[in-house]
């Protein structure tokens, strides 16, 4: 938008899990990451396009080639037509560490505004799309900004925080910004770029690039403006976002994501209990099983 370690446990090869209507085919690898993308399709994930209902992906926006998701405009006619789009991993998360890599490519759809260019995210802590009313622009969410440079020689970070229908607490006090930069490197071209999130609930949020912490805040919750077109009922103003969806954003610009991982930072932190994880965060005893 605008501006660990496990004692033993099994490798398994599947996991199903099954939320709403949808189904979620993923793969959790021996040190708990989950595999969100099974690169082959979009199977457990679910889209949704300014102007369109839930579940219709506009003109094959995004599409699952070569072992990435691609975000792509040639199908699309008209004018761009502020058709912003999502595409939501279908089962929320509340602590958890995200990671996949991005690269920008190609060009700007025509017509889309000039602050998408080399502009795109991920969303999370976000309602349901399931929630979201066709002519909704954006989801009610947190972003994490992906920009690339365009000029040699002036910064343009990436790994920003912006705010559709949301406030977060910078340094001691709610930042009435919509967008905050962090403190990486300035990325050009169609060089890949290794971003990760780590969130705690409504308490926490570190950005990641490149391996190096560019930004943290606390205490995300509904509040803000940007979004349109909600359902008024969805923007509490004030409540502090626990859990939600994570997303993919498309806003006119083609990028590629790919080696899309999450691992669930909740749980047993007993460790006399036999699902006791090392790399959890956040205790779950009540999920404790001995």
């Amino acid at each position: 938008m605008k501006t660990t370690l496990v004692k033993s446990y099994f490798l398994r090869s599947s996991l199903l899990l099954f939320v709403g209507c949808g189904v979620i085919q993923s793969q959790e690898t021996n040190d708990s990451w989950e595999t969100m993308f099974n690169g082959n399709d979009l199977s457990g994930w679910t889209t949704k396009v300014h102007h369109y209902e839930v579940g219709d992906n506009y003109a094959d926006t995004f599409r699952a080639e070569d072992n990435m998701v691609k975000v792509r405009y040639d199908k699309y006619e008209g004018e761009f037509n502020n058709r912003y789009a999502h595409l939501y991993y279908d089962k929320p998360f509340s602590d958890f560490h995200l990671t996949m890599q991005y690269r920008f490519i190609g060009e700007l759809y025509k017509g889309a505004p000039g602050y998408t260019i080399l502009n795109s995210g991920i969303m999370f802590h976000s309602q349901d799309p399931r929630t979201m009313l066709k002519e909704q622009d954006w989801p009610i969410s947190v972003e994490m900004q992906f920009l690339a440079g365009i000029e040699e020689g002036k910064e343009r970070p990436t790994g920003n925080m912006c705010s559709p229908g949301t406030d977060v607490v910078f340094e001691g006090k709610i930042d009435p910004r919509h967008c905050i930069n962090s403190t990486s490197n300035t990325y050009y071209g169609d060089q890949w770029v290794t971003a990760e999130l780590i969130v705690y609930h409504d308490s926490l949020v570190k950005h990641i690039i490149n391996g190096k912490t560019v930004l943290e805040y606390t205490k995300p919750q509904i509040g803000g403006g940007v979004a349109k077109g909600y359902d008024p009922k969805m923007k509490q103003d004030g409540k502090l976002l626990t859990e939600g969806f994570i997303a993919l954003q498309s806003e006119g610009q083609p990028i590629d994501f790919r080696n899309i991982k999450i691992r669930n930072l909740k749980g047993c932190t007993d460790p006399k209990a036999s699902n006791f994880k090392a790399y959890y965060q956040v205790s779950d005893n009540e999920a404790c099983t001995y």
